[in-house]
This record gives C-alpha cells, sequence and structure tokens, in this order.
C-alpha cells in the first residue's frame, strides 16, 4: 500500500498515527515475525482489534504513509534497512474459522492448515490441499496459493477486504481475477476473511490425503529450515519447455550455491534457506542471481513469489 514513487523521508511514530484500540508497537522487530528470520525493524507494527478498528485506522491515516499487511511472514523477506510505514498484522480476531454445511468461513489470519484440518473434520472435502500451504488465509487471497494441482480460486466463493480508505469491500471469486499466484486487484487492500466451499466428504479419507500431501511436502522440501516458501512462480511451460523454477535453477547449476549464509537448499532448488547469520541482502543478493542466470542461459525470465518490502541497508 506504498503510493507509487514514493519513499519515506522520516521514520513514523505512533505519535503520527490516530488513536486505535489495537495495538501499536513502535520500531518492531520484523526478524522475529519472519520465516528467514532476517530483516530491518519496522517504524510501527499494529495490531487491529477488530474489523471497526481496522477501518478507523484506515481511514484516519494519512495516504502518503505506506501500509503492508502481513500474515505469519512465511512467504516474505524483509530488507535489513526496515520498512518506513506501518505493518499491519492482523491477529486472533481475525483467526476464526466456522463451517456451515459444506462451506467455511475463515478470518485472513487464520493459518491454512487449520482451514484444512477444520474441513476435515467437518467432513468438507476439498480444501485439503491448504494442509500444505505455509501461511494465513490473508496471503492465500493475495497470491492464490495452492499446491499438487489445486488453488484458491477453486474453492473460493468470496473474500472480504477493507481499501485504504477503510471502505468494507467484498469481492466474488469471479472479481478477484485469480491467475497463477495472483490475483487481479492490485494493490490498496487488506484482506480479513474469506468464504470456502467444498464438498461432502469422509473425514477419514480427507485426513488420509492430507496426510499424504504432508509426506510430500517434507520428503521434497527443507521445511525444518529458515526459508521463505517457494522463491519463484514457476513460469508458463511454453516459455520454458515444461521446465519448473526449481528445473530451471537446477539446469543452471544452482543447486547449493551460497551468498554468506543464505543458500539455495539442496533438497529443492527453489527455496532458499537462511543458515544462521544471514543478512536480507544476502538472500536477495543470491535469489537475482539465479533469476539472471536463468534469464540468460535459457531465456526464461523467472518471476518472484515471495513478497519483498523494505528499504535496504
Amino acid at each position: 500500500m506504498k503510493p507509487k514513487g514514493a519513499r519515506m523521508a522520516r521514520k513514523i511514530a505512533p505519535a503520527d498515527l490516530p488513536e486505535v484500540r489495537g495495538r501499536y508497537v513502535a520500531n518492531a522487530d520484523m526478524s522475529a515475525i519472519t520465516w528467514f528470520r532476517v530483516g530491518g525493524p519496522a517504524d510501527v507494527l499494529y495490531t487491529p482489534a477488530d474489523e471497526e478498528d481496522l477501518a478507523t485506522f484506515l481511514k484516519n491515516t494519512p495516504p502518503e504513509i505506506p501500509v503492508y499487511p502481513v500474515g505469519v511472514g512465511s512467504n516474505l523477506l524483509v530488507r535489513d534497512g526496515g520498512v518506513r510505514g506501518v505493518v499491519v498484522r492482523l491477529g486472533a480476531p481475525f483467526a476464526r474459522i466456522a463451517v456451515e454445511g459444506v462451506r467455511l468461513r475463515a478470518g485472513a489470519a487464520a493459518l491454512d492448515a487449520q482451514v484444512a484440518r477444520a474441513a476435515a473434520k467437518a467432513g468438507v472435502a476439498g480444501l485439503e490441499f491448504y494442509r500444505g500451504v505455509p501461511g494465513t488465509i490473508g496471503g492465500a487471497l493475495a497470491m492464490n496459493a495452492g499446491c499438487y494441482g489445486s488453488e484458491t480460486k477453486d474453492v473460493l466463493v468470496e473474500a472480504v477486504a477493507y481499501d485504504r480508505a477503510g471502505r468494507r469491500r467484498v469481492f466474488s471469486n469471479a472479481q478477484m481475477g485469480f491467475s497463477y499466484r495472483a490475483n487481479g486487484l492490485g494493490e490498496g487492500f487488506i484482506f480479513v476473511g474469506a468464504l470456502f466451499e467444498g464438498r461432502a466428504g469422509e473425514p477419514a479419507a480427507i485426513e488420509a490425503r492430507m496426510n499424504e500431501i504432508m509426506k510430500q511436502r517434507e520428503a521434497s522440501q527443507p521445511i525444518r529450515e529458515r526459508t521463505g516458501g517457494s522463491t519463484f512462480a514457476n513460469p508458463d511451460s511454453a516459455e520454458s519447455g515444461g521446465l519448473s523454477a526449481w528445473r530451471l535453477i537446477d539446469k543452471v547449476g544452482g543447486r547449493g550455491r551460497a551468498v554468506g549464509d543464505a543458500q539455495v537448499s539442496e533438497r529443492h532448488c527453489n527455496f532458499m534457506i537462511n543458515r544462521g547469520k544471514a543478512t536480507a541482502a544476502d538472500l536477495e543478493t543470491l535469489i537475482e542471481s539465479l533469476r539472471e542466470d536463468v534469464l540468460r542461459q535459457t531465456g526464461v525470465n523467472l518471476r518472484w513469489e515471495i513478497r519483498r518490502i523494505g528499504e535496504r541497508a
């Protein structure tokens, strides 16, 4: 939600922001809430008390102050210079899950895996893939998250969001304009919840499918490491000759490549890991080197899937 071309000349403090019932934290340590465990502090971290509080904040915050919604930091790289502006992180009031027949309503702060488990317990099939998606429903809506052949667009009925003016908006699946790992709404929205629809199924069979998804994920991805999930979106197969992002990286010799303590995972080339003391700059340099090599050697321009925010140090 940063205005195009804008760059903050000074840090923002809670005193620059409207009174809210939620919580402001100044100089918030972003490395503590991102899976990479890197990045500088955010000027202000805001946790809304509820939707009304979020609407008040958005309506009364000067438009020149950037606002960045984040989830659990699973697909996020915060740069070392920190974030000028306000990071909005939804808490427990936005994490509720309710099952309504074969429909399920979930807050944007609900973990994807929790949604999958709630659906399974209620005998709602079709949402099993969320068991293998590391993140929250808000992030899933923002990037049409999916895995193993299913995506958010396949199960979404509608999404609820607030715009920068604090207006509550409800978008149907068609209005979301989903494409591969993206939606068509653009910047400027903070998702607060969604309604999904599955189909009737046997809980035991749904659980078995989720277990299979987790076995595949654990066998192929470095989920025990400090990582950020898939780094690049898979390119169009016509452009890449059918090669996925990890195969292209492997083809150009990227497997195991390192910059400082940032390294391409030996297990899965589309995952970067922080071996302990990596900086955001190390990770970004490593990732850009892979992208440049793939483009030069194969002609395929890989697109970042990981979101980057903040200033370079």
